[in-house]
């Protein structure tokens, strides 16, 4: 049986992964025109998220089933408020993980605004990638 630290840091490995996966998606999509602009909002949101509980996961802080990133911060700043600050403004993402993941009413998303969606996702991914340790960045 693994110890429950390596366990952690292989799971924390493969939410990292799928969160530089979304990063990914949204490089891929940046700039082929508006009509992807939603897509690159979902999968930012995505990668962030993905990145906040990769974090969580190696620190061995049990998350609720959810998609808002505000509360993920919170329990973040549990543990390390200075990163927890420094990441506030990743909250603004969490529209586009929910509202504009399914048909409905909601404004369009310009390009520009995808592209900041990239940014504040890259951001938090690298931000806390530089905090986990090198076990767990190898992704």
């Amino acid at each position: 049986m693994k110890p429950p630290e390596e366990v952690a840091h292989e799971l924390a490995r493969d939410w990292l992964a799928k969160a530089a996966t979304d990063l990914l998606v949204c490089e891929q999509l940046l700039g082929r025109g508006a009509v992807f602009s939603e897509a690159i909002a979902f999968h930012a949101q995505q990668a962030a998220e993905k990145s906040l509980k990769a974090l969580l996961v190696a620190r061995q802080v049990e998350f609720p089933k959810t998609h808002d990133l505000e509360r993920l911060l919170d329990l973040v700043a549990v543990g390390d408020a200075p990163l927890a600050e420094a990441l506030a403004d990743v909250t603004e993402l969490t529209p586009y993980g929910v509202e504009y993941r399914y048909p409905g009413e909601h404004a369009p998303v310009p390009a520009e605004t995808a592209a900041a969606c990239v940014s504040l996702a890259r951001n938090a991914h690298d931000e806390i990638a530089r905090r986990l340790p090198e076990d767990i960045r190898r992704c």
